[in-house]
């Protein structure tokens, strides 16, 4: 068993983009008047910074644990994708500039009605995708053009990777 975490100093960006739109506003609204227009919005901004600055403690307290059976992350909630049960696998890019530099990858696994998504600022995340892309290739789960350029972006490289078209990851469909 192998496990892996989100380092904290891969969240503590997170951390401070959610302390600081949280911290203003909130001073704003405990310490001066403001109109039921402004009050909301402010308001909703309170609510959309600590939102986002539960999420990135949740992240941080997951625990992923990769077994020869399974993938399993654990923290608030749990979930476990069985590598022979995978119905599905996409590795996508979020870029952050026009240039395409400064952005973030995220694994997606699907079995069932169970959904993983993990962030390439985890610890090990190439090791993740490349032992998901396995079990897809072994389950010949088809992957799409994008799965299959990042793939390749990541070095990850399958016997036969050729995306769309009823072709899988482990050969015709």
């Amino acid at each position: 068993m192998t496990r892996y975490t989100y380092p904290t100093s891969a969240m503590l960006g997170d951390y401070l983009r959610a302390a600081a739109g949280l911290a203003p506003t909130v001073t704003i609204l405990a310490t001066m008047p403001v109109g039921i227009f402004a009050g909301t919005v402010l308001g909703g901004f309170v609510v959309l910074f600590a939102v986002f600055g539960i999420r990135t403690a949740l992240r941080h307290g997951t625990r992923v644990e990769v077994t020869e059976a399974a993938l399993s992350a654990s923290g608030l909630v749990r979930s476990s994708i069985p590598w022979g049960e995978i119905k599905g696998m996409k590795v996508a890019y979020y870029c952050t500039r026009r240039d395409g530099r400064g952005g973030w990858m995220q694994l997606e696994l699907r079995s069932g009605r169970s959904i993983l998504r993990l962030d390439s600022r985890i610890e090990g995340f190439v090791e993740l995708v490349e032992a998901s892309a396995r079990a897809a290739e072994i389950r010949g789960i088809p992957l799409n053009a994008v799965t299959c350029a990042n793939l390749q972006a990541l070095g990850v490289r399958l016997r036969t990777v050729e995306p769309e078209m009823g072709v899988t990851a482990g050969g015709l469909a």
